[in-house]
């Protein structure tokens, strides 16, 4: 039987896709690259802004006017809705199986050969007003730090030499929690790299930094509120990928108190000074969020003057949209579309396009 996954969103539902591959796999079932040409539609949804629940239901419409109608499953972030109202919203799906239920125990069919995706942690407890993430994705559970260190010395052995730790937030990683380890020889790794970082996640890249034919380590995403001096530390080892990706959002301090952000304005420069000074070559890209509700003109210059301070690589811009379940949601969405529109040309051509 042949197969298509689709996959909105992150690069977790990549892996999570990748992860669906291998299961189909091992039922005999293979790969397509087309809905067009598939008995089965695998649709792994994002729901964090209404555009991508918006190109799902554009996918639905598209396989609805198949005269050979495949099967369709649904998971993702937009299993957050009950089941009722899933029915509702997309009746051409024939099953919505929670992520888990897929993926729980199998081999991913990483696309990559040379570079892999690693899960560390799972889930939010930050809960910003704008995001559907600790509802569609749970609270922080992080994997142990033995399963991940094996996971990849057995990813390197099978000749991956790249790989990316993902994790809605990696700074907590094991979050005041000691490390729970078997193997004598590991346990006194971590006991002296806690010494040095004082900071889980650091540990885990100092140890991951010792692991031979690993040559790079890059990690997604990171929040400014709890970025440690140790893992700024850690920043300077010499598998750690010189490019870093730390969410702004907004440059006012009043935005970022309505979006729930745990750090100011200030907080956010004098991390970027502190990591600037340790690591000189760093690249660095951003999150930033236009026509948040209220955001006026002056508070958006803030913005606009601030993403010129840092001089950002890269950067991801949001137009607000309202989401269902979040704080924000209770909030009058009172900025235009067109003011919106304005607001991302005007960062996007300070930030992306000049590199372009």
């Amino acid at each position: 039987m042949r197969y298509f996954v689709k996959t909105y969103g992150c690069q977790m539902n990549k892996l999570d896709s990748e992860k669906i591959a291998g299961a189909l796999g091992l039922k005999g079932y293979w790969l397509v690259g087309s809905y067009k040409k598939a008995d089965l539609v695998v649709i792994n949804t994002c729901s964090v802004r209404q555009s991508a629940e918006d190109r799902v239901l554009g996918l639905l419409n598209n396989i609805s006017k198949l005269k050979k109608k495949p099967r369709v499953i649904l998971t993702g972030c937009m299993l957050r809705y009950s089941l009722k109202q899933l029915k509702k919203m997309m009746p051409l799906v024939d099953q919505f199986v929670e992520i888990e239920k897929l993926t729980k125990g199998v081999e991913p069919l990483r696309e990559d050969k040379n570079h892999a995706w690693v899960i560390i942690m799972t889930g939010c407890d930050n809960y910003c007003t704008y995001c559907v993430v600790p509802f569609a994705r749970g609270r922080e559970k992080s994997l142990g730090v033995e399963e991940i260190y094996c996971q990849i010395l057995e990813l390197v052995k099978r000749g991956y030499s790249k790989i990316t730790l993902l994790g809605q937030n990696v700074n907590s990683y094991h979050k005041n929690k000691a490390f729970k380890v078997k193997d004598k020889k590991l346990k006194k790794k971590i006991l002296l790299l806690e010494k040095k970082y004082q900071n889980n996640f650091a540990v885990l890249l100092g140890l991951l930094n010792e692991i031979k034919g690993l040559e790079k380590i890059s990690f997604m995403t990171s929040n400014p509120h709890d970025f440690t001096d140790g893992i700024i530390k850690a920043l300077k080892l010499s598998k750690i990928d010189r490019y870093l990706h730390l969410a702004v959002q907004s440059g006012d301090d009043r935005i970022l108190r309505r979006m729930n952000r745990k750090h100011t304005r200030k907080d956010f420069l004098d991390l970027i000074k502190k990591i600037r000074k340790s690591v000189p070559e760093i690249e660095l890209g951003t999150d930033i969020i236009v026509g948040f509700p209220k955001e006026t003109e002056a508070q958006f210059q803030k913005t606009v003057s601030l993403v010129k301070k840092v001089g950002f690589s890269v950067g991801f811009i949001n137009k607000y949209s309202s989401r269902l379940g979040t704080a924000a949601y209770k909030f009058k969405d009172d900025v235009s579309i067109q003011e919106k529109k304005r607001r991302f040309g005007i960062l996007d051509k300070i930030i992306n396009k000049k590199k372009k």
